[in-house]
């Protein structure tokens, strides 16, 4: 049988042989899992080994979700044994173990939060914010135009090269999660902004025109999402947006933007490349909150 370390890492290659999981996901599940191969040593005896792995019971799953409780906030708590859930049912599944310890340990409820996002005057003026006198300025407004435009996630934006483009239908093929291709339609305002772009600002930021990074940062590369995002905050106190900010901020007032204009909640999430209609719903709260709350103000009865 093998030790906790190979059986972790085992589980990891599982995952992305099998689902094509990002280094930032197997990195979480490994940290989820060391927290809780770390609780396992600190509740042994004093000399004794650690509990190993997979022979756990479900009195020390609960235990566990105990011990947390005033230390680490729910959401934690949910996340890390969602982690555990699905590496036992793993090993359940290649038949390491005989019953799944989780089986009947009740997961916490963790309430959705309602994602920030910006209304569309302050989105307008955060679009505006780049100077377009300097090429910098057009590749930010540019990029932000496509942001908004197609709800992409800030690392589909930065890893887009040129021959993903399509502007003659306006369209533009993302590689999102999983290494999951999808085609995103672009709109009118995102294609004029690229195609001038193409024609005037990148050609003055690259010196060689035959790289694929369709936004470039330093020597000719891709720019990086964290790049981008000091960039994002950057033009938002230019555009006076004292809301809190994430890298997913425009991505929401997408998806938000849509729904309130009437769009169907299936087509917002293949935009958005969600593999699961219930990922998509969160925004379905955004604009029942938005609706609930012009009609207190405006209706005579509210």
């Amino acid at each position: 049988m093998m030790d906790d370390d190979a059986l972790v890492e085992a589980f990891l290659d599982t995952l992305w042989l099998e689902r094509g999981a990002s280094d930032n996901t197997l990195g979480a599940y490994r940290s989820d899992l060391t927290a809780w191969r770390r609780w396992l040593a600190d509740q042994a005896e004093t000399g004794a080994d650690a509990v190993p792995l997979l022979s756990v019971a479900p009195q020390q799953v609960q235990a566990f979700c105990d011990s947390r409780r005033e230390s680490h906030a729910l959401r934690s708590t949910a996340r890390l044994l969602s982690a555990l859930r699905r590496f036992y049912r793993w090993a359940l599944a290649e038949g390491m173990i005989e019953a799944d310890p989780l089986h009947e340990v009740r997961l916490p409820r963790v309430i959705p939060s309602l994602p920030g996002t910006l209304d569309e005057e302050e989105v307008e003026r955060l679009l505006e914010a780049p100077d377009l006198d300097t090429p910098i300025g057009l590749r930010d407004r540019t990029m932000l135009e496509v942001l908004y435009g197609a709800g992409l996630r800030i690392s589909e934006l930065v890893n887009l090269s040129v021959d993903a483009l399509n502007l003659r239908q306006g369209v533009v093929r993302v590689t999102g999660k999983g290494d999951r291709e999808r085609l995103v339609p672009l709109g009118e305002e995102a294609c004029d902004w690229l195609s001038r772009w193409l024609s005037v600002g990148r050609p003055a930021m690259m010196a060689d025109q035959t790289r694929p990074a369709l936004f470039p940062g330093r020597h000719d590369k891709a720019m990086t999402r964290q790049t981008f995002w000091h960039r994002i905050r950057r033009h938002a106190v230019t555009a006076a947006i004292s809301k809190p900010l994430s890298p997913h901020t425009l991505r929401h007032a997408f998806a938000t933007h849509l729904l309130n204009h009437g769009a169907n909640l299936r087509v917002v999430q293949l935009l958005l490349g969600h593999r699961d209609l219930s990922t998509t719903q969160i925004y379905t709260h955004v604009a029942q909150a938005r609706l609930e709350r012009l009609h207190a103000e405006h209706h005579p009865r509210g």
